[in-house]
């Protein structure tokens, strides 16, 4: 089940047709018979739901979900566009601690219906020419971070967006590695990783010095 609170259904459905078939967005109006076979084609089931921007709250997303479930359809997947617009229960007036309630409200209605929840949230200006954006770049509230289960950060500057690529970046994975003690054998391991990273870095360093010499 997809929450739109931003665009449309109409739309938001567009675009997971143009996904699908692989036509874009503006072609889909000449290729409706091949859309179609497509998504006829397709396996599973999505609903697209949209409430307008700060009209919705958690309650009234679980209050849909029931009646999902109530008509024999469980999803595998909620996606939520995006948190930030979602509308707080009214316990506090200041935005960071409504925007915390709501991400903890979003985490717990996963863990009651057993469904993992997927939103996204918008990085702040300083962050619009960084390579990698990491936690602390996250707008607004930084108990976005603090609730996540699984925190990935995309980075596109003009030329990604001519080149069509980007770099991710998992800020956080509570479910990822353990923690080794650096005398065992996964610790010795995960230490050489790491001594490779720093190694890497400083490479890194050096290029880019030389290349700010060479512009002097």
């Amino acid at each position: 089940v997809h929450y739109t609170l931003e665009l449309n259904d109409a739309y938001v459905g567009l675009r997971f047709d143009s996904v699908f078939s692989g036509i874009a967005a503006q072609n889909l109006k000449y290729h409706i018979d091949d859309v179609k076979k497509v998504v006829e084609n397709l396996d599973g089931r999505l609903v697209v739901k949209y409430y307008p921007t700060k009209s919705a709250t958690v309650n009234t997303i679980k209050a849909h979900l029931d009646r999902v479930q109530m008509m024999g359809y469980k999803p595998d997947m909620i996606v939520v566009d995006y948190a930030d617009l979602l509308r707080g229960a009214g316990r506090t007036q200041d935005l960071r601690h409504e925007l915390g309630n709501i991400y903890e409200d979003l985490r717990g209605m996963a863990g009651e219906y057993q469904i993992p929840v997927w939103t996204a949230s918008q990085a702040n200006r300083s962050s619009l020419e960084d390579d990698i954006i990491g936690a602390e770049k996250i707008a607004e509230s930084y108990s976005k971070i603090m609730t996540a289960d699984f925190v990935l950060s995309l980075s596109r500057k003009i030329e990604d967006k001519i080149a069509g690529t980007g770099r991710w970046h998992v800020i956080k994975n509570r479910f990822g590695p353990e923690i080794y003690d650096e005398g065992s054998l996964q610790g010795r391991n995960a230490q050489k990783q790491m001594d490779g990273g720093e190694e890497a870095g400083r490479k890194y360093l050096q290029n880019k010095f030389k290349e700010l010499e060479g512009n002097v």
